[in-house]
């Protein structure tokens, strides 16, 4: 479960707009987890947030391999049921702001 907690380091990270350490911290979690595809829209987010948009759209393409379902609306309902706190809510706008420049489809 390293990756677990790898990841939840970066997550961190990417809510307070952090968003150089989040793309070290997501990278590693897909080292320890390959199959992880959180860690993947994850990072696809920080790298579109950064401007670095091949490596965006590269980890998309394997986001999409391991869940070709996942979507900017799906991951919006998953992430706003999670809490209704306002700060909470709002850090997720840039997040998904991020997926979308990444290339992640809307619907």
């Amino acid at each position: 479960m390293a990756y677990w907690w790898i990841y939840t380091a970066g997550l961190s990270k990417l809510h307070l707009g952090s968003y150089e350490p989040a793309v070290a911290w997501f990278r590693r979690s897909i080292e320890a987890n390959r199959n992880f595809p959180t860690a993947y829209s994850q990072l696809a987010a920080a790298l579109a947030l950064i401007g670095r948009l091949d490596e965006a759209r590269s980890a998309v393409k394997a986001i999409l391999a391991l869940n070709p379902t996942f979507t900017v609306s799906r991951a919006r309902a998953a992430d706003t049921a999670r809490s209704d706190d306002p700060r909470y809510l709002a850090q997720l706008e840039p997040i998904f702001d991020g997926l979308r420049k990444a290339g992640v489809p809307e619907q």
